[in-house]
């Protein structure tokens, strides 16, 4: 009788947290997302410089390298998420509103078609469409070999939505 009463509670407790983490999360809606390549890399360490300018990408062990396109319909969101890695992205066409967790005034940073921001991974952000006209953008993320490139996360009650 005891093993049926823990069993039972252990189910309830594994149920009730799978439904909580899926209530919790809050999912992209109107986007649809086109993988182009997806590669794997050992350690980087690649470093440029030219007159002024000079850049350095470092990771320690393997990484993959995800690019892709990314197509916003108006009104379109990524819902709350995190990376596990940097991700540079481009806006083509339309413009995206990109929302901090971190920011308790919930201030958009607006990234309008022919400019782009820099993602630094493990931030918990948002970013929508809030235009008229589908919104196009291409993003390269480098996150650890093997891991999710896009983390689901709950709001972080900053933003009224």
């Amino acid at each position: 009788m005891k093993t049926r009463f823990y069993l039972l509670v252990l189910v309830a407790a594994v149920g009730g947290s799978v439904y909580a983490g899926s209530v919790l999360a809050t999912p992209a809606s109107g986007v649809t997302s086109t993988v182009f390549a997806v590669g794997r890399f050992d350690e980087i360490d690649a470093r440029a410089t030219t007159g002024h300018w000079s850049a350095k990408i470092r990771a320690n062990g393997p990484s993959d390298l995800h690019v892709l396109e990314n197509r916003i319909a108006p009104g379109g969101t990524f819902g709350w998420h995190s990376h596990p890695g940097p991700s540079l992205l481009i806006v083509k066409s339309g413009a995206l509103s990109v929302y901090r967790g971190d920011d308790p005034h919930c201030t958009p940073q607006l990234v309008e078609a022919g400019s782009g921001f820099v993602d630094q991974g493990g931030d918990v952000h948002l970013v929508r469409n809030e235009g008229t006209v589908e919104t196009v953008v291409y993003v390269t993320s480098l996150v650890p070999a093997g891991a999710v490139r896009r983390i689901d996360q709950p709001s972080p009650g900053n933003c009224p939505f």
